[in-house]
């Protein structure tokens, strides 16, 4: 029986590792090589907490879409304001606001999800 318990709690640490780490990885790539612009903040549609952000690719095309950064973080989006953000040129839907990426996030998935993977490692080695 603890073994099957090491196993669960082993593949949930790692699934918070890889999460964490594909996060992180995608959050670099984004900023590397993506395209920069500024965006245009609109107020938020009824019905949603996040504001819209409007802003113009490299080859023309204005999108507007909802912002990345959730509500809840301490420095809100003003509508009216511009942010910087850098976008994915293959599916520029795929945005970060640059000065809001989320890396700490992505990092503490990484620690949490190697700790849990390690206790599951202990709890095996323990059953046998």
């Amino acid at each position: 029986m603890l073994f099957v318990l090491a196993g669960f709690t082993a593949f949930g640490g790692l699934v918070a590792l890889l999460a964490g780490a594909y996060g992180l990885r995608e959050t670099r790539r984004l900023v590397a090589a993506g395209g920069l612009a500024w965006a245009l903040v609109k107020p938020a549609p009824p019905g949603s907490g996040r504001p819209l952000l409007q802003y113009e690719t490299v080859d023309g095309r204005v999108l507007e879409l909802p912002s990345p950064v959730p509500p809840s973080r301490r420095e809100p989006l003003t509508p009216g304001g511009r942010v910087r953000l850098s976008y994915d040129p293959a599916d520029p839907r795929e945005v970060i606001l640059l000065g809001r990426e989320r890396m700490g996030l992505d990092r503490s998935f990484i620690a949490a999800g190697a700790a849990v993977l390690a206790v599951g490692l202990i709890l095996a080695v323990a059953a046998l």
